[in-house]
């Protein structure tokens, strides 16, 4: 399957984190209607395109768009937070050939380069916590700690295994861990997004909330970036820290404020 020809240029690329920003898995709906209300003003006065920049594998995305019954579907996705696919026109995902390839074709070939240092790490892992080591297809190494704190403590022991290692890293998202290679995350993911639409950081918009969501929150990638307020203490400290606006609401009502800070309306909609 071909990736979509290149795409009108946008004004602006809106990136969204889902879990913990824009979905609320307590909240009734998880996703808020004026959110999807307020894209759709926007997306008819300006030209922009919106997507979810997420740790979700892409089926497990569609699960989560059906399962809080998104009006509308976004323009395009990251699952894994490095895979990219564009919606057609007829609403399937088809993925952005040229990038995803040699995403796996880089990370293959770096996991069987250092096959031996991703097993010293998982002896320290398995032999010193109780986390839980995984390996699948798609997801050659990843943990699942018992909490913050054990996560805490394996990160601290992987930075200094894996230091002279520049092409190794790693995404986290509170207990859980993802291997990967440092060129592929959800910040260059968003540029490869960006440089679709023939756009830039300058109009990039990115809103996360947790500690994956950091290169996408870089002003290298957005320069226009956000979290809500109940984002992870260290992930208000870098949106602070680098001019961005941390909202008082949580999660998706939240994202509407940051929406309207960056994109003042005229509109009522809340």
């Amino acid at each position: 399957m071909k990736a979509p020809a290149p795409a009108p240029p946008v004004a602006t690329v809106l990136a969204f984190d889902f879990d913990g920003t824009l979905h609320d898995p307590a909240g009734q709906p998880p996703v808020p209607a004026g959110f999807f209300e307020l894209i759709q003003q926007l997306c008819r006065e300006h030209a922009m395109a919106w997507g979810i920049n997420t740790g979700r594998s892409l089926p497990f995305i569609v699960e989560g768009f059906a399962e809080s019954r998104f009006p509308i579907l976004p323009d395009w996705v990251v699952a894994r937070e490095r895979e990219i696919y564009f919606r057609s026109p007829r609403g399937r995902w088809l993925p952005h050939d040229t990038w995803n390839r040699t995403c796996a074709q880089q990370i293959h070939g770096l996991f069987k380069r250092l096959r031996k240092l991703l097993a010293t790490i998982r002896h320290v892992v398995e032999e010193s916590t109780g986390a839980e080591w995984l390996a699948m297809d798609g997801e050659p190494a990843g943990i699942i700690a018992r909490t913050e704190e054990e996560m805490q403590w394996i990160i601290g022991q992987v930075q200094t295994l894996t230091r002279d290692e520049p092409l190794l890293g790693w995404q986290r998202n509170s207990i859980y861990l993802r291997f990967g290679h440092r060129d592929f995350q959800k910040g260059s993911s968003l540029a490869a997004v960006a440089r679709h639409y023939a756009s830039g950081p300058a109009n990039c918009f990115a809103m996360g909330d947790s500690h994956n969501d950091m290169e996408m929150l870089d002003p290298r990638h957005a320069q226009m970036v956000a979290c809500p307020g109940n984002a992870l203490a260290e992930v208000k400290h870098h949106v602070t820290a680098v001019g961005g606006y941390v909202a008082q609401a949580g999660y998706g009502a939240g994202v509407i404020e940051a929406i309207r800070h960056f994109f003042p309306t005229q509109s009522n909609i809340t």
